[in-house]
């Protein structure tokens, strides 16, 4: 075989049959990644891979607030559109407090410039509090007030009312995934014993995905964290089952 022709050299063509999700990713969050791939690690036909937008601070301020308009988001999801992702999902909760109207109108412009389905993590909590019957929940977000506030307005304007809420005060981004697990596990405490049956971790740069399984136990609820419901549903829309096993009742209902 001559090493001078390339033709002679050339590999054979194969099928690749993974369902691709991309997944759009704040700048400065440390927690969502490995979370997310260990969730999907055990899923053989199933590949994750993410595209980032500059995100650095939570607040209502203008230059916050400016961090989501749509074109940062369109650019990095062309990205995950040159990886023919069959999937492309916000893991990010802006729709919270920018309303889910604006995260609505996100998910259409990527669908029509990239031909993919789309979801984040808000519209994604709404799509399973609806299919779960959820109608009363608790929140626990790393947030100030004033946003906790929007969250609770733009849920409540989607018929979900909060019993309970705990907020932390925080507006660095990179600074949520240092909130320690003992912490998240005694303020969930707080929200169950105030009433709350079903718990929205509301951040995608805090560790509640792998508390799931102790929490629910030991308190008798569910929990909805940020970056498990946006796994989750971004394999529903992969045509790919998310029955899992360690990671929560969200994970076993199907």
């Amino acid at each position: 075989m001559s090493l001078d022709n390339p033709q002679t050299t050339a590999r054979p063509t194969t099928v690749d049959c993974r369902r691709r999700i991309g997944i759009l990713t704040p700048s400065s969050n440390t927690v969502l990644e490995p979370i997310t791939n260990e969730m999907t690690r055990t899923f053989e036909n199933v590949s994750v891979h993410f595209s980032r937008l500059r995100v650095t601070e939570i607040a209502l301020n203008h230059a916050a607030i400016a961090q989501f308009d749509i074109k940062p988001f369109t650019d990095a999801a062309s990205l995950l559109s040159d990886a023919q992702c069959d999937v492309i999902a916000w893991s990010g909760t802006s729709g919270g407090w920018r309303g889910l109207d604006y995260d609505q109108e996100l998910c259409d412009e990527i669908h029509q410039r990239f031909d993919v389905k789309v979801t984040t993590s808000v519209l994604a909590q709404r799509d399973l509090f609806n299919a779960n019957g959820v109608k009363a929940y608790g929140l626990l977000t790393p947030y100030t007030a004033d946003v906790q506030k929007k969250i609770i307005d733009n849920f409540s304007s989607e018929g979900f009312d909060c019993v309970a809420e705990r907020h932390l005060g925080i507006t660095d981004n990179y600074s949520f995934a240092t909130v320690k697990q003992s912490t998240l596990k005694r303020l969930c405490e707080e929200l169950s014993k105030d009433g709350a049956k079903a718990i929205s971790i509301l951040c995608t740069n805090i560790r509640g995905a792998d508390l799931a399984p102790i929490l629910e136990t030991e308190l008798d609820i569910v929990l909805y964290d940020s970056v498990s419901v946006v796994v989750f549903r971004s394999l529903q829309l992969a045509g790919v089952t998310p029955k899992l096993n360690g990671w929560g009742k969200l994970f076993q209902s199907l």
